[in-house]
């Protein structure tokens, strides 16, 4: 069993309003097919739109969006999941007045090297 809490996990923050906490990944342990990322978004910050090939799913855990996946738009909320195929642009706005927080899941695993930028703050 491996634990690891979102106190304790690498994070990345680019100075954007994001704070992606990595939670899993095969910089840990090299044979997992999943990279789980918890990701804090400020009031009024957005993720960049972008598209890789895992596929990959948000579980909305609290505060309100704008998920964008392809050419769809849609209200997110706590208690949401949204499900991104792989290679689907895609990216997440706090629409809110607080920290939206989601955890996300994606398999097959992001490569070591894309994540090590985690584990070099």
């Amino acid at each position: 069993m491996r634990k690891m809490n979102k106190s304790d996990a690498p994070a990345l923050t680019r100075n954007d309003g994001l704070v992606s906490h990595i939670l899993n990944s095969r910089h840990d342990d090299p044979e997992t097919e999943l990279t789980i990322t918890w990701v804090d978004i400020d009031p009024g910050a957005r993720q960049v739109l972008h598209e890789h090939d895992p596929e990959q799913a948000y579980v909305i855990l609290a505060g309100t969006g704008i998920m964008t996946v392809g050419d769809e738009e849609r209200a997110v909320e706590a208690g949401d999941l949204v499900h991104i195929p792989a290679n689907t642009e895609h990216g997440l706005e706090n629409t809110g007045d607080r920290t939206l927080e989601y955890v996300s899941a994606a398999t097959p695993a992001f490569p070591a090297a894309e994540v090590d930028e985690f584990y070099e703050q």
